[in-house]
């Protein structure tokens, strides 16, 4: 059964919704997320994830400080390859550091990062990363020639963007016999075993949610999946200890 990090990002979207500008936001904002990985981990969360995008639209520095002693699991940082977010991480120390494309209107990352047309500048940075300690992660579209790209700069695990695949779920109702949603969920596998041939970790994540994370759960060697916004959304019925526990148990069906 693939292990779950939840991503509280849109906990502090919620809050900067009223608060942002505020002086001191992560001091009094509510809903608090350092209080929102402590409910995420008694739900059975096996891992806590933050993207510091370089706005702070939602998580801010503060956040990601009080966060980093306080998580009892795998706490896993977000960011895009600048100096600035490697400087971040080299000292907050991360467990892992997921490297992704930023850009300044989207509400949410919305593709890959391309390694492969970056690898000299890439490389200096996983390079930085594994010196303080972090495993690096690439948010990698479903191409052979990203995983390639990623193994050839030392990356440690990939990340496959499972965005394409939700769109499809979603367009057909999940139906298992629909051509085009069988053949995106055949691809993500064939990557999958791709990047595990590589030498490093297979794990999918983006716009995944309880009616469609049974496939990609099912897909042989996938490690780990990062599901946020879904998980968040339910918590405002059930909690959001309750909404990680049904979101395992999707995944534990699935598998």
């Amino acid at each position: 059964m693939p292990l779950l990090s939840v991503n509280i990002d849109h906990v502090a979207t919620l809050r900067q919704a009223r608060y942002r500008g505020t002086q001191d936001v992560a001091a009094y904002g509510e809903p608090d997320v350092v209080r929102a990985a402590h409910e995420a981990e008694l739900g059975g969360a096996d891992g806590i994830t933050i993207h510091l995008r370089e706005d702070r639209r939602h998580i801010t520095d503060r956040d990601a400080e009080l966060l980093r002693p306080f998580v009892r699991v795998r706490f896993n940082l977000e960011m895009a390859a600048t100096d600035e977010m490697v400087a971040v991480a080299a000292r907050l120390r991360p467990h892992s550091s997921m490297l992704v494309p930023e850009g300044r209107h989207e509400v949410t990352t919305e593709g890959g990062l391309d390694v492969a047309g970056n690898q000299p500048r890439l490389r200096g940075v996983v390079q930085r990363l594994h010196d303080a300690g972090c495993v690096v992660s690439a948010f990698i579209d479903a191409q052979e020639k990203q995983v390639d790209a990623a193994a050839a700069i030392g990356m440690d695990v990939c990340e496959v963007h499972t965005g394409p695949y939700a769109a499809l779920f979603a367009a057909c109702g999940g139906d298992p016999r629909n051509v085009a949603l069988a053949s995106e969920c055949a691809l993500i596998a064939s990557i999958g075993q791709r990047i595990r041939s590589a030498g490093m970790r297979f794990n999918a994540g983006h716009a995944l949610n309880y009616a469609n994370v049974g496939p990609i759960a099912r897909i042989p060697g996938v490690e780990e999946l990062h599901i946020g916004h879904a998980i968040v959304g339910r918590a405002v019925f059930v909690g959001l200890r309750e909404a990680v526990k049904q979101m395992k148990d999707a995944i534990g069906r699935g598998a």
